[in-house]
């Protein structure tokens, strides 16, 4: 039977029903199949029909899913997400899922001395060829063990930081009640088994996730680990992924009526596309986005990665892409992103018990990769940005650009946070933006001169503007850069 006549029994069925077994519809058509059969012919089209279905033994239950709004978290909902933040860590469930892989994949037991020392090599290995540069740097998953390195070494802090992200973009109001997410170059399933876990402490969320991944052995592993993980969250469906290297994806390879759109940590690695190639490549899967859809840009925190992303967003915004965050123009005019180094950092996870015994040998710090570091952008179609402040036209804010006039002055500036704190226990630094320097400017603040009135540099988050009062500009020769040295007299306060 054609599949648009199956399609259309679907529709007819479920707007007599909201709740209905998939085997139902059976009666409605001509040819003998399998409920399974039907299944895949449907399952592809259950989004965007608003039908969820929850495997029920070999049948379906089929109930009407909900409308697209904007998801505001509730008290509950909130509570849970911080108190996996406090200490967080790959789920015992999803560790067992990857033992088990591991275990299908070698044929030995995940924790066997000459499978962790494979690892191990393997790890090493990715590393090394990581921090080659230029056209030499050529990070391949094409065979097995390397994809057992990236779950050990690299996924438990992909996987945490990412549900960060999808956190913040939830309290900012850019998540809805029923997400269709595509995940472009998906390894393993970092980013669909992150969306799941951080599904699994909201109440009535849903999600639909695609993604897009050119290696047999990572399509594998995902096949093996991602089902299984989201088996038992109804309201998160994974589709399998779409085989296909991003170099020459086109629009039309990819679903419609996309709500989020991620490239997590993997541009970087494509060493064919100048940075003009890789913008335009996103502007044009962009078409697939809704209007009001968002492009997530992941890339790792290292000086190389980081400044060169930053210059990717500035061309992306050349095309037409506004940026949401975290950059703000609060200037009014473009920035030069030559020597921007910035990013996000979090609280350290916990390694996960692979981790750990893969650190078990001489030098176990080769093999522990705790710390969250990573550089982001959100892109939209539309303007919206987070922070839609702009300097008023008489206000007493120097500029940036101009901290050659003020050196050994005290003034007040109006910038974005735009790291974590780079210093140590006697000095917090943090590097900011306004949109106009050439030069890195830093905010230095002493520990011996933090008081209730400045306090507020070290607890705001990524990307905020802040408006600092009565700072000391400092020129720093070896660094060629601007130090805004805050005393006990200087006050921070937050733009809204």
């Amino acid at each position: 039977m054609p599949k648009n006549n199956i399609l259309s029994v679907l529709k007819y069925v479920s707007r007599m029903k909201k709740e209905f077994m998939l085997s139902e519809i059976k009666d409605y058509i001509e040819e003998e199949m399998s409920t399974q059969d039907i299944y895949k012919v449907v399952s592809p089209f259950l989004f965007d029909l608003k039908i969820n279905a929850t495997p029920r033994d070999e049948d379906f239950r089929m109930t009407r899913a909900l409308s697209k709004e904007k998801l505001e978290l509730t008290v509950e909902e909130q509570g849970r997400t911080r108190s996996f933040f406090r200490s967080p860590v790959v789920s015992q469930q999803l560790q067992k899922t990857i033992e088990q892989y591991i275990k299908h994949k070698t044929t030995k037991d995940w924790d066997d001395p000459l499978v962790l020392e494979k690892i191990r090599k393997a790890i090493v290995a990715q590393k090394n060829s990581y921090w080659k540069s230029g056209k030499s740097k050529n990070i391949s998953y094409e065979k097995g063990y390397s994809i057992l390195a990236y779950l050990a070494y690299q996924f438990p802090v992909y996987f945490v930081q990412f549900e960060h992200i999808l956190y913040s973009m939830a309290l900012d109001g850019m998540l809805k009640t029923r997400m269709k997410i595509l995940d472009i170059g998906t390894g393993p399933g970092t980013v669909p088994l992150a969306i799941t876990d951080f599904y699994k402490r909201l109440d009535v969320a849903e999600a639909a996730i695609h993604s897009v991944e050119l290696y047999d052995e990572n399509i594998e592993a995902y096949d093996s680990i991602v089902p299984e993980y989201a088996k038992n969250k109804a309201r998160v469906s994974v589709e399998k992924p779409i085989k296909a290297n991003i170099v020459d994806l086109k629009p039309e390879d990819i679903p419609d009526k996309i709500d989020l759109m991620v490239f997590s940590n993997v541009l970087n690695e494509i060493r064919e596309l100048t940075i003009e190639q890789k913008a335009e490549l996103v502007k044009k899967l962009s078409e697939k986005l809704t209007d009001d859809g968002n492009i997530l840009l992941i890339e790792p925190a290292d000086r190389v990665n980081s400044t060169e992303f930053r210059k990717l967003t500035l061309a992306l915004k050349h095309l037409g892409l506004g940026i949401y965050s975290p950059c703000s123009f609060i200037w009014c005019r473009g920035c030069n992103p030559d020597e921007c180094w910035s990013f996000e950092q979090k609280e350290d996870i916990k390694p996960p018990l692979l981790m750990s015994k893969i650190a078990e040998c001489e030098e176990p710090f080769r093999y522990l990769n705790t710390d969250i570091k990573y550089s982001y952008a959100i892109m939209r179609k539309d303007n919206l940005s987070k922070v839609s402040y702009k300097v008023p036209l008489k206000a007493k804010f120097a500029r940036l650009s101009d901290m050659k006039k003020y050196v050994d002055k005290r003034i007040n500036v109006v910038c974005s946070l735009m790291s974590g704190d780079l210093g140590d226990n006697k000095y917090s630094v943090y590097k900011v933006c306004d949109g106009t320097s050439k030069k890195q400017v830093y905010a230095v603040l002493p520990s011996h001169n933090v008081v209730y009135e400045n306090a507020l540099l070290k607890e705001e988050g990524y990307g905020n503007v802040l408006e600092l009062y009565n700072v000391l500009v400092k020129y720093n020769e070896a660094k060629d850069a601007y130090n805004l040295l805050l005393s006990k007299q200087s006050i921070v306060k937050k733009v809204e």
